[in-house]
């Protein structure tokens, strides 16, 4: 409809005695047209042809289905602005241009980024390239970038400790999980912390054989909490006799910075079941943020199908034993899960609850925390004050079962929330003693 009569009614080209103005003649679709007098879905198919061709002009037989999945998209429109501004695009044409084989191991050629990590992922989503353990299988293109610069005694002790202790480690735990458990960048950090370890040993010419208590004492106090990862190099420099054995104190618990008091706590719980005006990815998240204290990084994770309908009612496959979700939030669940949003530039499958715009992938814990929080609900403080909330119900064992925390995480919260109860019956006990029976602020 592009006109509209004297009586305000709207009509189309023809009507309008415009015939064929706005008809596309590659397909007969009627509508804005993009380019050449076709619309944006007939010029997309012309521009991934040119955009995918290999040396000889064609597109590769290997890239037909990403050209498919890519000419299929939603937003027709969204695609041409991608291929023509995005250097996903770029490396992407780039890589079609060579007329070699893509695999994995050419993609781990590259300098590893988010380029690179885009267009793998975009691979993967249309069936170009198998799935793997990105999050892991990353790590030693990154690591190999890294020592570039360093000395070649720095390379020689820690590449070992990455492909022999920390990637295997990681990957033997990984099998047992449930669910993923993205550890990339915990390995990461463990390893420039190794790195920056043995740079302070040469600038104090000393050496990893020779290092004492009382060097690591003085190193570990010159840093931060996070040197005391330290203890993973060490020890495996110890149990193979590189270094000596040496002791890292744990780091220090600290308690909740802060905890939502429980009127605001149940307050925000009830606008994201109750106000519309929220984005409903928003609303889900937030609610299970303040019932369950399920971290970001655990609710981005979830798909359709750990939801589960029972006669009783609907469950959350997110631990050991299913957990009952109460109606309200079931009904927002069901609603989310039935309607998915694709955000990338591909038709491809989604299965996430929360999709990211990496074909394939869910949002990043970074974003979506972000996301949540612009919309007036804090993770950390809300998690705080539904742990809290939680241990004072069900016995901290309980607790650690149903929502797959390690025991002495639930223990610790329980000690908190003890902690605050007792503060507040000693408050209150002294106001009834001055004669206040209203309960303290």
């Amino acid at each position: 409809m592009i006109a509209r009569t004297t009586d305000g009614d709207e009509i189309c080209g023809p009507c309008a005695g415009l015939p064929g103005a706005y008809i596309c003649p590659g397909c007969g679709t009627g509508g804005r047209l993009y380019a050449d007098g076709c619309c944006p879905r007939c010029v997309l198919k012309v521009r991934l042809d040119q955009h995918l061709a290999g040396p000889d002009g064609q597109v590769n037989a290997q890239l037909r289905p990403l050209l498919q999945a890519m000419a299929s998209a939603e937003n027709a429109r969204t695609v041409l602005n991608w291929l023509k501004h995005s250097p996903n695009a770029r490396l992407l044409a780039e890589l079609a241009a060579s007329g070699q084989a893509i695999t994995h191991e050419l993609l781990d050629e590259l300098p590893p980024g988010r380029h690179e990590h885009y267009v793998r992922q975009a691979l993967v989503a249309a069936g170009v390239l198998p799935e793997r353990r990105e999050d892991l299988d990353r790590i030693p293109a990154w690591l190999n970038t890294l020592l570039v610069d360093r000395p070649v005694e720095h390379a020689r002790l820690v590449r070992p400790y990455v492909h022999w202790f920390l990637l295997k480690r990681a990957r033997r735990r990984a099998e047992r999980r449930r669910h993923p458990a993205h550890t990339g960048a915990f390995l990461r950090t463990w390893i420039r912390i190794a790195l920056e370890l043995l740079t302070w040993l040469d600038d104090h010419d000393g050496s990893l054989a020779t290092l004492t208590q009382a060097d690591l004492d003085r190193w570990l106090a010159a840093g931060n909490t996070r040197n005391h990862t330290i203890r993973y190099f060490l020890g495996w420099a110890a149990d193979r006799g590189i270094a000596p054995r040496l002791t890292i104190p744990p780091i220090p618990r600290q308690d909740p910075a802060r905890i939502l008091d429980e009127q605001e706590h149940w307050g925000q719980f009830q606008r994201c079941l109750a106000d519309t005006a929220l984005p409903l990815d928003v609303r889900v998240a937030g609610a299970l943020l303040l019932l369950f204290g399920l971290p970001i990084s655990r609710i981005r994770l979830l798909r359709a199908e750990h939801l589960q309908d029972r006669d009783d009612g609907t469950y959350l496959d997110i631990g050991r034993h299913p957990l009952l979700i109460p109606p309200r939030l079931a009904v927002l669940l069901r609603e989310l899960a039935a309607t998915p949003v694709n955000r990338s530039n591909m038709a491809v499958s989604v299965t996430w609850l929360f999709p990211g715009l990496v074909p394939g992938q869910p949002a990043s814990s970074s974003a979506f925390g972000r996301k949540i929080c612009e919309h007036g609900i804090e993770a950390r403080p809300a998690r705080n004050a539904a742990l809290i909330a939680l241990v004072e119900d069900v016995p901290a064992p309980v607790m650690a079962d149903i929502l797959g925390l390690h025991i002495s995480t639930a223990v610790r919260w329980a000690d908190i929330a003890k902690r605050d109860w007792s503060a507040y019956l000693a408050a209150r006990a002294e106001d009834l003693q001055r004669g206040n029976t209203a309960p303290s602020e």
